[in-house]
């Protein structure tokens, strides 16, 4: 039994440092997928959901320390125009250049099913937090607690938001389409 579970042991430590050293090599030797454009690496879209949903679990705040009333909701609106909208899109828009070149694409959160249906708590984590390897930025260290609480209840909220704030949402993507395209000096024209 002895020299049963030693070769069971030394075929295990074999086949981890075997294991290990195919790894090693795969990344090494540049075949990995890294690019934006490249296809997910097998079982990395379950793997980081898996791990990312555990934490938010365990992390997430319960509670909403702001109502959802029409001020935060348009302060929200504010602040999704200007750190979040370059990404995820505003109501009707369309995919900006950005995010079409990011991996994964971010989700348009203004499109049927978004984040309306997660808790504001949640969408907090995200958004103070961030998201390792998705391209989605923590916020914890440059917005106040109180603008990421905004945000996260306009998000929540996306789908049954009061007229006032659908209109400053609209108009800030009608705002960006009159811009037009960036020049070749990095110049936007003159809006008509």
């Amino acid at each position: 039994m002895k020299r049963f579970l030693a070769g069971f042991v030394l075929g295990l430590l074999s086949a981890i440092v075997l294991a290990s050293v195919v790894v090693y090599v795969y990344l090494r030797s540049g075949m990995a997928p890294v690019a934006t454009s490249a296809p997910p690496l097998p079982l990395e879209k379950r793997l980081t959901r898996m791990a990312l949903h555990a934490r938010l679990e365990r992390e997430m705040p319960h509670e909403v320390p702001i109502p959802p009333d029409e001020g935060n909701l348009l302060g929200g609106a504010q602040i999704y125009v200007q750190h979040c909208a370059v990404c995820h899109g505003l109501p009707g828009g369309d995919l900006t250049a950005i995010a079409a070149g990011e991996f994964p694409k971010p989700p348009h959160l203004f499109r049927g099913k978004g984040v309306s249906d997660d808790p504001a708590g949640e969408t907090y984590w995200k958004v103070a937090k961030g998201i390792r390897l998705t391209g989605m930025p923590g916020f914890e260290k440059s917005l106040p607690a109180e603008e990421i609480w905004q945000v996260s209840l306009l998000l929540a909220n996306a789908d049954k938001l009061p007229e006032s704030v659908r209109t400053a949402l609209v108009r800030a993507r009608e705002a960006t389409r009159d811009k037009g395209p960036p020049t070749d000096r990095g110049e936007r024209p003159q809006a008509k």
